[in-house]
């Protein structure tokens, strides 16, 4: 039959990207790799570093993972294949929707996997920090920061990634004023990287009792975790203390406790709060590598020779510059504004389906035609 013909063509054409995409994951250096790391980790005395012990075991499940992906999508192509010559043979056009179907997830699933190469960036491999602001406008702009708060956790699980809320602040009435979460898995920063800017919010308000349309924004902030580095020095002079009570949604998000610290480094206004720990000497060590971690991301960013040559934070992006709007009424549409990427179904992106806006991202990026946010 001449679909199951058209479509066997196009899932042949596949077949070279397919092959190239071997190579350029390295995946023969990764089968190497991961045998060395199973060699350390049977040796004598493997958890005496815990510390380390933790980071070759992730190592190890990262590259397992990476490999793993690559043979079920070689699996998945085989599989359509088959499922084709089968319909062809039999000429059951009921087959051919699932064969389109399938065809289409490896179509994705190539692309996904080949666009991960592109993360060859200083700090791309590593963890994120995600910091959630509320715009003004009160309790429906807490409201929807902690709509983001939950897509991006969403989105975190769907991938493996662990989630670590290290800083919240309850809203007044819903939602959150502020939040800071660790995303730990590799290629964390990588990806969430196209996410930092301003997301636009326009629905009927659940709090306004006249059911008036609402336009709300919250802002995120995407930096690197920068690994514990013995080089890089704040003096204390430069840094200012604050020590408070915790204080989380329900107790369910972070620890109530007397023990929460807040660091703020003079030189440039930067503030960073950790409340995850129980005692203060812990918060105030997961506060201070925040604050490296920012401060590095600037000194990249800018171009400077060393942290010292900062002269102030960069400017918060203004509400006018949303990077993203999503639309609840009175149509549903989640729109990217550099990349035109967009989504009708709303209610998965909130579910933390966001992987077609990173994508766009990353292959308009690596093309040179992101555009500027509106």
């Amino acid at each position: 039959m001449v679909q199951f013909e058209e479509l066997k063509l196009a899932v042949e054409e596949l077949k070279p990207e397919i092959d190239d995409l071997a190579d350029a994951l390295g995946l023969k250096a990764c089968e190497s790799e991961i045998e060395q790391l199973e060699y350390k980790a049977a040796e004598p005395g493997f958890w005496d570093d815990t510390e380390n012990s933790q980071k070759i075991l992730q190592r190890t499940g990262f590259l397992k993972n990476k490999v793993e992906s690559y043979n079920q999508l070689v699996s998945d192509y085989e599989d359509t294949l088959a499922l084709i010559e089968l319909g062809d043979e039999e000429e059951d056009e009921s087959i051919l929707e699932e064969a389109q179907a399938d065809y289409e997830k490896v179509k994705s699933n190539l692309e996904s996997q080949r666009l991960s190469t592109l993360l060859t960036g200083e700090y791309d491999k590593n963890n994120a920090i995600l910091t959630f602001h509320a715009g003004s406008g009160g309790t429906e702009a807490q409201d929807w920061a902690e709509m983001l708060y939950r897509m991006y956790g969403r989105w975190a699980e769907r991938h493996n990634f662990k989630v670590k809320t290290i800083d919240y602040l309850d809203g007044d009435t819903a939602g959150l004023k502020s939040a800071v979460i660790l995303v730990e898995g590799e290629n964390a920063y990588g990806y969430l990287k196209s996410e930092a800017g301003v997301h636009r919010l326009v629905r009927i308000s659940p709090f306004d009792s006249s059911g008036r349309r609402q336009t709300s924004f919250a802002s995120l902030e995407v930096m690197p975790e920068i690994e514990k580095n013995t080089n890089i020095t704040i003096p204390a002079e430069d840094i200012k203390m604050d020590v408070y009570r915790s204080s989380g949604a329900g107790g369910q998000k972070v620890n109530k406790t007397s023990s929460a610290v807040r660091l703020t480094h003079i030189p440039t206004g930067i503030v960073v709060a950790s409340q995850i720990e129980r005692n203060q000497f812990q918060n105030r060590e997961i506060a201070m590598q925040m604050l490296i971690s920012k401060l590095v991301e600037i000194k990249e960013k800018e171009h400077l020779e060393k942290i010292e040559d900062i002269k102030g934070v960069q400017k918060e992006i203004s509400w006018g510059s949303q990077i993203r709007s999503y639309v609840f009424m009175p149509y549903t549409l989640a729109k990217d504004h550099r990349t035109k990427f967009e989504s009708a179904n709303i209610q998965a992106v909130m579910d933390g389906e966001i992987d077609g806006f990173i994508n766009a991202y990353l292959k308009a990026e690596s093309q040179g035609s992101l555009e500027e946010g509106e």
